[in-house]
């Protein structure tokens, strides 16, 4: 019968541009943020709701995009309770990035209260939202992430990884990659800089080779340009790096970059000050702990900043 009233809950950076993608697709969006100036803003896409169990009342799916487990756990199961004033059978598709094994108690809870539910985290950061070409990672049943295609699809490309949780943790995956790919990144251009090299030059001299990456391109163009204007905040590096860990202590592994890429995190998020900074700002640790290098001559752009 296919999905066609979606409701998408947190219409923060990330949310907002996927609701909208979902609304230019053909789909019946309604949404709702705890802020509502941020949900309005999409009031020629989507039906504002005034709280989130109105929201959810004739959804077909429920999509969150919030920042952690405990909003997660809060929206479905808490005071907000929104599983339970979904209709019997709704598809809940939680988006947000949180612990597999968080996202294994939601799918339990939910298909307990006669609801369906599949964890599918997103990488790709605002510009991927904005764009539609999220990659998205989808643990669960085979047959809800059928059903779930069509309107994952308006978002991005989707994949089914695998059981409850698998989401979650190929999300891990990739979040280890990027963090230690930025921490290469900075090194690699505060080297170049330090010997002699134009960095903005270096960027484009590498782009092509063996070194290229998404990384390389997007965040080593903010790291010469000085932009921690988030599109992905550090802090939210920095939780993904801890649950990649905490599902690696479990598993009996031992991993050395993303452990030196999360202390590098953590001491900008907590000794700098820096979490709300853009996770390219990886380069102001790198710098803090080579005393008078800095990159390039430019001023900082942080977050407030009109850009």
């Amino acid at each position: 019968m296919g999905l066609d009233n979606i409701t998408l809950i947190g219409t923060g950076i990330m949310g907002a541009p996927m609701a909208r993608n979902i609304g230019r697709a053909g789909f019946r969006v309604t949404v709702w943020n705890r802020t509502r100036a941020k949900a309005e803003a999409l009031a020629d896409v989507a039906t504002v709701a005034a709280d989130p169990r109105e929201a959810v009342a004739e959804a077909d799916a429920v999509i969150t995009m919030v920042d952690n487990s405990p909003i997660v756990t809060e929206i479905y199961f808490g005071e907000l309770g929104v599983i339970e004033a979904a209709p019997t059978n709704a598809l809940f598709i939680d988006m947000s990035s949180i612990q597999p094994s968080v996202a294994r108690d939601h799918s339990g809870a939910v298909e307990k209260a006669g609801r369906r539910h599949i964890d599918a985290p997103v990488s790709g950061g605002e510009k991927g939202a904005i764009e539609a070409t999220l990659a998205i990672m989808a643990g669960g049943r085979a047959e809800d992430f059928a059903e779930a295609e069509p309107v994952l699809k308006a978002m991005g490309r989707p994949t089914h990884v695998g059981v409850h949780g698998a989401g979650q943790v190929a999300k891990l995956a990739n979040q280890a990659i990027v963090a230690v790919t930025i921490g290469a990144v900075a090194e690699a251009m505060l080297l170049a800089q330090e010997g002699g090299c134009d960095p903005v030059a270096l960027r484009d001299a590498l782009m092509g080779g063996f070194a290229t990456s998404r990384i390389l391109d997007l965040h080593g163009e903010r790291m010469t340009e000085r932009n921690w204007v988030p599109g992905g905040p550090l802090e939210l590096q920095l939780k993904d790096l801890e649950n990649a860990l905490e599902v690696a202590r479990e598993a009996g592994l031992t991993l050395p970059l993303t452990e030196k890429a999360r202390d590098a995190f953590h001491a900008l998020a907590k000794e700098m000050e820096m979490g709300r900074h853009d996770h390219a700002a990886y380069l102001r640790w790198l710098e803090a702990i080579n005393p008078g290098k800095r990159l390039g001559a430019g001023p900082d752009r942080n977050p407030g900043a009109n850009t």
